[in-house]
């Protein structure tokens, strides 16, 4: 087991004991797997919704909008681990519940990325708005190659950037960034001596990470692909 993978596992751990309380209670008023998957979707197109007002309503400078929605991001990405702990302690597993999981996930993080996409390009971020469309790509294909490679008959799982990780990194740089807009202002820019343009701005705070997660969505889904040869390989001979 890689590393990153055991700590990930531990860290999966200490959250489950600290929902489980919750997750019964769930169970107890009589929600199913099901139901919590779609709330969770439902909640997401929330985000969207947010990103989209802010895009018409907000001003460029005005990032009130980016930290609510990355607080509802963090919500939401809540029930994508309560659905399957409601399934597991409720002993409500199913084979269609699992299917239903998935392509809600897929749908909830499209939609979510909508409404990032269409907030930037709203308020010219433009060159931003391109990295959040890479990385819409690249968390489509981390879920597309390990779906795939299953159906084939082999597991490429890890990576550094699965869908739990894609979603704090959004949901806490999206807070961080509306939080700071507060003392910075919306405004704020650096820059260096010698160098014509700004190298960071208030914005940055929620845009650099999407670009960063541009990167490594698409390293995480090329590194499955590599597994997964490796593994078709290995069960060929």
């Amino acid at each position: 087991m890689e590393p990153q993978t055991s700590v990930r596992t531990s860290l999966q751990l200490g959250i489950y004991k600290i929902i489980d309380p919750f997750v019964k209670l769930l169970i107890k008023v009589g929600l199913t797997p099901n139901a919590v998957t779609s709330i969770g979707f439902i909640l997401n197109v929330g985000v969207a919704a947010i990103f989209i007002i802010g895009a018409e309503d907000g001003n460029r400078g005005d990032f009130t909008y980016v930290g609510w929605a990355g607080g509802l991001i963090l919500f939401a990405g809540l029930f994508d681990m309560l659905d399957g702990q409601v399934a597991r302690l409720g002993n409500m597993k199913s084979v269609f519940g699992a299917l239903y999981d998935s392509v809600l996930d897929r749908y909830s993080e499209l939609i979510m990325f909508l409404g990032i996409c269409y907030y930037l390009v709203a308020h010219h971020y433009f060159l931003s708005s391109i990295f959040a469309f890479i990385a819409l790509i690249g968390s489509m294909m981390v879920s597309y190659v390990r779906a795939r490679a299953e159906g084939l008959g082999v597991d490429s799982k890890g990576g550094l950037m699965q869908r739990p990780e894609r979603v704090i990194t959004i949901g806490v740089c999206a807070i961080a960034c509306g939080v700071a807009s507060s003392y910075l202002g919306g405004d704020y820019k650096m820059y260096i001596p010698g160098i014509k343009w700004h190298v960071f701005e208030t914005m940055s705070i929620f845009t650099f990470p999407i670009t960063i997660l541009a990167v490594l969505t698409n390293l995480t889904a090329f590194k499955r692909l590599v597994n997964a040869k490796k593994a078709l390989s290995e069960k060929e001979e």
